[in-house]
């Protein structure tokens, strides 16, 4: 179950960039110093940590997050984790929620590129985030000024302790093949979303992710709307290309899918997501409003003839949520 909640203090590379260390797209970890409390895999998890008073397990206290024992002796612990697709990485969230007495009193980050399969003992790793101080229950938004590509990361903890949530945001370095098929509004492509205009009960990044949603929970959800107009959201797409396929899912939203949707669509090839809100309004129209139903994947290819497109803007009438949103193309050039 993904429930996540929305953080207003969180950074903008939050919300338009990919999670790089989310399971759904494949992240994985793959090694660690020691994860004795806490399996270091929970760390990834696309939810929000939970603490559950009163639940212990084979070894102690049970966490929601990679934990490991009280060190007694020199060094610190660490943890590799293997990211979903080799990519640039601009920002990274360190979450320590509901660890208060064993959260870790500092961290950094590393990173290495691997050709072929995982690092090993003669890797090369070159520091991400220098050594930056922890509190308890509490997010840790860094921004990273690297524009080199990185297929794994290792999170150094200060001795031990428990870190609930990893999060690493950046852009996967796809090279889509020009007049390949592809799915051009694919988070794991490179697509990502530029902005929106509500993201009350979910955000909308949660569109572009791989498979069909778990819950309700897992999907873009605008509050109830109490004023004209529509709710919305503007893609970057993978990759330059022709859309020739839409599929809109609705996916265990029943009582509160849209009534209808369209798209608008255009070649921007510059522009600050500010500047493409404001030009959204007036592209044209790829696909006309169409009627939606409840939890059900709606297939739509009598679509405007563009030509080749870079964004989307995604209209929703009047509100509601939408669980994924594929857009199948042909990669053009640029």
């Amino acid at each position: 179950m993904a429930v996540v909640t929305l953080d207003p203090d969180a950074p903008d590379f939050t919300r338009h960039f990919t999670n790089l260390a989310d399971p759904r797209l494949g992240a994985e970890t793959i090694a660690c110093s020691d994860d004795f409390f806490a399996a270091m895999a929970r760390m990834l998890a696309p939810d929000d940590p939970v603490f559950v008073p009163g639940k212990y397990d084979t070894h102690g206290k049970w966490m929601d997050g990679w934990e490991s024992r009280r060190k007694r002796g020199p060094g610190n612990d660490w943890c590799v984790v293997r990211l979903a697709r080799a990519a640039t990485i601009v920002g990274v969230d360190i979450d320590t929620r509901h660890f208060t007495g064993n959260y870790p009193p500092g961290a950094s980050l590393e990173a290495c590129h691997c050709t072929h399969g995982d690092p090993d003992a003669d890797t090369l790793w070159t520091p991400l985030l220098p050594t930056v101080a922890l509190q308890g229950n509490a997010h840790h938004y860094h921004t990273i000024a690297s524009n080199a590509v990185w297929t794994h990361v290792r999170l150094s903890i200060y001795p031990d302790g428990g870190i609930a949530r990893l999060r690493v945001y950046g852009r996967p370095a796809a090279n889509p093949i020009v007049g390949a098929e592809l799915d051009l509004a694919a988070a794991i492509n490179g697509a990502h979303v530029v902005a929106t205009n509500n993201e009350h009960f979910g955000r909308a990044a949660t569109l572009l992710l791989p498979g069909r949603g778990v819950n309700m929970g897992d999907g873009w959800e605008t509050r109830r709307r109490r004023e004209p107009g529509n709710d919305w959201c503007v893609v970057a797409l993978a990759a330059p290309g022709i859309i020739h396929r839409v599929e809109v899912d609705t996916a265990h939203f029943k009582g509160n899918y849209p009534d209808a949707c369209s798209l608008q669509a255009a070649h921007m090839p510059s522009g600050t997501p500010q500047s493409l809100v404001t030009q959204s309004m007036f592209w044209p129209e790829l696909l006309a409003p169409q009627k939606l139903q409840m939890d059900a994947v709606q297939s739509f290819e009598e679509l405007t003839k563009l030509g080749v497109v870079t964004h989307v803007r995604f209209n929703i009438f009047p509100d509601g949520g939408v669980s994924r949103l594929r857009l199948f193309g042909k990669v053009a050039s640029a």
